[in-house]
């Protein structure tokens, strides 16, 4: 990315006075391998539900993803406040909540279809449908909006070779508008599956997705 003097490099790029790297300011390094079965109950319902590999038909939640899941659910004093964490989960496992996938999670927290389809329809964060390995939402809210967050969707768009909401034909990019990612200092902002990136122009959008096909390569 430009390293011109007008541009903030958002908080992945901000070091400070330490020589540190972009994984040791994500945190990466120190998070270490998340074990299936997570942790301590207590950090159980924080692990990132946008994950580059799935399989849409694993099933839920079985081995030691039930474990984490009962770790979870320890959390939480009812069904319906366990309910998010638990889509998440079913998320980071299929990749998409289907209504199949929505009336499983209801079976198991003792909630009914309805409640459960009324709570993951409520939340853009959960894909209704398949996407691609990943899913690259762009900002378009004011700050973003006013600082060239079309042209960055339009970018993505044309490198990915793809339509609004559709996934690439290999099967890596899924491209959206995102309402608002919270990170209006930082315009453009671009969230991809769990990560953010920061200060993003159309330059930029070439280096991101070439980066993105060599973590894909490097796997």
């Amino acid at each position: 990315m430009s390293d011109a003097p007008f541009r903030n490099p958002g908080w992945a790029g901000n070091t400070g006075e330490f020589d540190l790297s972009e994984d040791d300011v994500r945190g990466a390094t120190y998070a270490g391998e998340r074990p299936a079965e997570g942790r301590h109950p207590s950090t159980s319902a924080s692990y990132p539900f946008m994950l580059v590999e799935r399989d849409p038909y694993a099933p839920l939640f079985e081995g030691p993803h039930r474990e984490r899941y009962e770790k979870i659910r320890s959390r939480y004093p009812t069904a319906m406040a366990a309910l998010l964490p638990a889509l998440n989960l079913a998320q980071e496992l299929r990749g998409h909540i289907s209504p199949e996938t929505m009336d499983e999670v209801a079976s198991l927290l003792g909630l009914s279809s309805a409640y459960v389809r009324g709570v993951a329809t409520f939340y853009t964060m959960y894909n209704k449908r398949p996407v691609g390995r990943f899913l690259i939402q762009v900002c378009t809210n004011i700050s973003c909006n006013i600082c060239g967050a079309d042209e960055v969707l339009a970018a993505f768009l044309e490198h990915t070779r793809t339509e609004l909401g559709d996934t690439s034909d290999d099967g890596n990019f899924t491209v959206v508008e995102a309402e608002c990612l919270a990170a209006c200092g930082f315009p453009t902002c671009v969230q991809i599956n769990e990560r953010y990136f920061e200060d993003v122009s159309v330059g930029d959008v070439p280096d991101i997705l070439e980066r993105l096909t060599d973590e894909l390569a490097a796997d």
